[in-house]
């Protein structure tokens, strides 16, 4: 069924998935079916290509493991682009070619435009880490800069008054420099959205933990733990948890502070 899930050759039964693909509108990847892609730079890393351009989105994301030795020395960007990650597990060096920043566990690293990532696993166990980047959409008189931290660190909001949902911004939400963020939404069992969101922004969104299902465009469809869900502008979308013990978490990216133009 796919690397991810250390399940290849032959299955008993018929052909089937979970995946649903709207180019342009939405699409559900999960861990089965996910190919092993290669990416130049990446060394000793397993990573699958999930959003991209191809699929309508303004960005791409990646999902990669980093075996023992996992390293990309190249760098991660160019010029224009501004890049993130987002650790899941393990601990994972992460530089600008000169200072080092060490990740583990919801750690993450924002790199601004100018600024290319170079990344080592810093253990001899997989290191598995949320990538991502896009073109830097720039703005006269700002300019973004580094961000590290660590989910841990920081404290979460309250979604929209349900303290049954939270949230956590992990850039600068009132800083015109960066043209983007990404945030963590936490449901408790059997919490949700309050409504169906529509809007103009859109996301690419990585499940790190629970069962849930996911309106989107109108159409429920259910999604666990290690599914990437892409939503375009506009698309409607909610989410809520049915795991009745592990709560429904995933980070995600979301284009912001601009003005869309005409």
């Amino acid at each position: 069924m796919g690397y991810k899930n250390n399940n290849v050759g032959y299955l008993d039964g018929i052909l089937t998935s979970r995946a649903v693909v709207k180019k342009n509108n939405y699409a559900i990847l999960p861990h089965d079916g996910l190919v092993n892609n290669v990416v130049p730079g990446f060394e000793n890393t397993r990573i699958s290509i999930l959003g991209s351009p191809r699929l309508g989105a303004s960005f791409s994301d990646f999902i990669a493991e980093f075996q023992e030795g996992g390293k990309n020395m190249l760098g991660f960007g160019g010029e224009g682009i501004e890049t993130f990650v987002y650790v899941i597990s393990g601990k994972l060096t992460v530089s600008d070619g000169g200072e080092k920043h060490e990740l583990t566990d919801g750690g993450y690293a924002f790199f601004p435009v100018g600024e290319k990532m170079y990344f080592e696993n810093a253990q001899s166990e997989m290191t598995e880490a949320f990538l991502y980047q896009r073109k830097y959409d720039p703005l006269a008189g700002y300019e973004a800069h580094k961000v590290v931290g660590n989910r841990a660190d920081i404290e979460p909001i309250e979604y929209e008054g349900m303290t049954d949902v939270l949230f956590w911004n992990l850039l600068p939400t009132d800083d015109l420099g960066f043209d983007m963020n990404m945030h963590i939404l936490e449901f408790s069992p059997a919490a949700s959205h309050g409504y169906v969101e529509t809007h103009y922004q859109e996301h690419g969104a990585y499940i790190l933990s629970g069962k849930g299902m996911y309106n989107l465009d109108n159409n429920w469809y259910p999604v666990e733990k290690g599914d990437y869900i892409f939503m375009a502008s506009y698309v409607p979308q909610a989410a809520y948890s049915t795991d009745r013990k592990e709560k429904l978490a995933y980070v995600y990216s979301k284009d912001a502070n601009r003005n869309p133009g005409v």
